[in-house]
Order: structure tokens, then sequence, then C-alpha cells
């Protein structure tokens, strides 16, 4: 039999997620290098957000990040703020940890996804960012997630652990 984990363990802190965020910002890439900022999106089961060139990819269905790491990262390359399209990602939210939704199912707007991987930076960073790009995006890249079931996303909408 599965009880609760002991009050203060590691297991019992980890499962505990009473924080929401919010969608801040969400856009699509129909093609390889082309952004479209989005104020709604939705999304199919087994499918990322519609008209995404990643909608097919399993793992990387979705991406996130989070809004309190762009502040971060625009310090790092000597910028006053970031455009979220230069990071490459497809919702940008505010007010959660993302790392804390790993092994989780989670609620983004009408839609249920799934924590698959941390978002590592990829080259492309030093193209948007300048040199240094690529090192001040590394442990703020956010997560990839994929879609279990699918719904629509706005601007706004709550982030929450399933």
């Amino acid at each position: 039999m599965q009880g609760r984990a002991p009050e203060g363990s590691l297991a019992a802190l980890l499962a505990t997620l009473p924080q929401t965020g919010r969608v801040v910002w969400i856009g699509v890439r129909p093609a390889r290098r082309g952004w479209l900022p989005r104020s709604t999106q939705s999304s199919g089961r087994g499918l990322g957000l519609a008209d995404d060139h990643y909608a097919h990819d399993g793992k990387r269905q979705v991406t996130l990040i989070q809004a309190e790491h762009l502040v971060a990262v625009a310090a790092f390359v000597g910028r006053p703020t970031l455009d979220p399209a230069l990071l490459r990602r497809n919702v940008v939210v505010a007010g959660l940890n993302l790392l804390a939704l790993k092994g989780r199912q989670f609620r983004l707007g009408g839609a249920l996804l799934e924590w698959t991987a941390p978002c590592e930076p990829c080259s492309r960073m030093e193209e948007a960012l300048g040199p240094g790009g690529y090192n001040a995006m590394r442990g703020h890249g956010g997560i990839t997630a994929r879609v279990v079931a699918g719904g629509l996303i706005r601007v706004g909408d709550a982030v929450a652990a399933a």
C-alpha cells in the first residue's frame, strides 16, 4: 500500500506545488526562422501548438520559459529587455518555477501537458543574442513538454500542476 510521503521529506517537498503561474506570451514558428506572436493558441492531443513546425515532435511539442529568466538573460547579454521570440520558446510563464514541474502533468490554460525535459540552449543563441548568448541561456532555457490533452491557451491563462 502506497501512502503519503512523510512530512518534511524530499518526496513530500517535491509533491507540493501550491504556486500558480500565468501565461504572459505565446509564439509559434510556422517555419524554421519565422515567429508569429499570438494572444491565443490551440493544441490538440498528440500535437503541439497549431501552426508550429514542431507540432508533431513528441518530446518537444511545446517549449516554455519563465519570464523571470528573461530578466536574467537580458542582464547577462547587456540588454535592458529581451523579445521572447529571440529565445525560440513557445510560451513565456510568470510566477511559477517550471523546473518544479519535472515528472508532472500540468495545466496550461485549457490544455494538459506533460514535462519531458529541460530545454537547453542551442548555438543560435549566439546569433540571436550576440557573443555569449549561448552561455547566458545556460540554466535559463526553460522546459519542453508534450500535449496530453489539447485545449485553448490564452495570454493570462493559469499554469499549474495537474
